[in-house]
């Protein structure tokens, strides 16, 4: 067996041998330990490649085995599809083509739950009539919360897409406040009259927009409307055996269910 070889993966170190390192020649791997391409070296003396270290142990293990292990739960196979595309490793490529194709087939059948709140606060601010001369003020705002749960995380990824919170005068994609890959919540508030701009980023309150049509969602019967736009272009129906039809006209409970 050949000795040892320590490599500094984007800061994380992996130590392996020189044959799993060529187990595929055609590969930049084997190009790099082969001779054929330059590598560099770390303050340590360590091969540096400057690509993500966590995803790496998969590449490696691939490599040690030739077979795609990954945990049941994995979230990232866009990151390492494009590490596999740049170490250029062949048969990992197909491998992930093969498991991306499985993952396809289970989110097929797939099913949605919408708890829905609502309720009246009165938020206070100050109004600023004319230079170092203030007045207080409040007023009613309407405010919303939303726990959304789905077997199907390409679905929550995709209302990920569409649904952006409107916040210090900027849009962020509601993807990035994903609790798990199945689980949402949203809060936001509806546009209070005479409040003024500054007193949203203030008092941390978030309004809820959708992408491309940029549309504010005010009510809770524009935000079932654009979900179910959502929902049923992604091949879901509503479930009319639950929850009670009395929930769902009263916007309390939205279940949706989806069979391919």
């Amino acid at each position: 067996m050949s000795d040892p070889i320590t490599l500094n993966v984007g800061g994380k170190l992996y130590t392996t041998s020189l044959s799993t390192l060529t187990s595929f020649p055609d590969s930049m791997l084997g190009a790099m330990f082969s001779g054929k391409m330059p590598t560099k070296k770390d303050s340590q003396g360590n091969c540096f490649i400057d690509r993500d270290g966590k995803v790496f142990r998969y590449i490696l293990n691939f490599l040690r085995t030739s077979h795609l292990d990954l945990p049941d739960d994995y979230q990232e196979m866009g990151l390492l599809r494009r590490e596999a595309d740049f170490y250029q490793i062949q048969p990992l490529i197909e491998a992930l083509q093969e498991k991306e194709v499985e993952l396809s087939k289970a989110e097929k059948n797939a099913m949605l739950n919408i708890t829905l709140d609502q309720r009246t606060q009165t938020v206070h601010f100050t109004v600023r009539e004319a230079p170092q001369i203030y007045s207080l003020s409040s007023s009613n705002m309407e405010v919303f919360n939303a726990h959304i749960f789905s077997t199907s995380c390409l679905f929550l990824k995709l209302l990920g897409s569409k649904l952006y919170y409107c916040f210090n005068g900027n849009l962020s994609s509601i993807s990035s406040y994903l609790q798990d890959p199945n689980h949402l919540t949203l809060d936001w508030v509806a546009t209070v009259e005479g409040l003024p701009e500054e007193e949203y980023t203030r008092q941390n309150l978030k309004r809820l927009w959708v992408v491309p049509a940029n549309k504010q969602i005010n009510s809770f019967q524009v935000f079932i409307e654009e979900v179910l736009k959502i929902a049923l272009s992604d091949g879901f129906c509503v479930d009319s055996s639950h929850p009670h039809a009395s929930d769902f006209m009263n916007n309390k409970i939205i279940r949706l269910i989806r069979y391919k």
